[in-house]
């Protein structure tokens, strides 16, 4: 099954941590490459996937030596979500962090990190 997804990582000062990752690399569990966006004050890298595979990839984002882990924020958008997912590091971890009214439900046959979907976005109101 082919799944697109988008993955956007802002992590202030980590040129030196995510430069790795914007090269091919065949020992990492996924092989697509980051490449940086924004001007030269923004800290973004966005990378987009083409199928199902990039499983590996949070665990290894949050594995790097970050300079200020508590600022790394990484966004994810499947390809049935409604929305980008928001994770951040608490406790040397990358966490979902809860955005109002939406809802994921996993799905791990068909999506890496489930479906995201907005809770308020299918009621009668929202569609007139």
């Amino acid at each position: 099954m082919s799944r697109n997804a988008e993955v956007i990582v802002i992590a202030p000062y980590a040129d030196e941590v995510m430069e790795p990752l914007t090269r091919p690399d065949e020992n990492r569990e996924w092989h697509h490459c980051f490449v940086q966006i924004g001007g030269s004050w923004v800290d973004m890298w966005a990378v987009e996937f083409t199928r199902r595979n990039w499983h590996g990839l949070l665990a290894h984002l949050e594995s790097l030596p970050w300079p200020h882990p508590h600022s790394v924020q990484v966004l994810v958008h499947d390809e049935e979500d409604d929305c980008f997912g928001l994770w951040m590091m608490y406790d040397n971890r990358l966490v979902e962090v809860p955005l109002p009214r939406t809802e994921r439900e996993f799905h791990p046959d068909s999506s890496v990190t489930g479906i995201l979907t907005r809770s308020d976005h299918r009621t009668p109101d929202a569609l007139r």
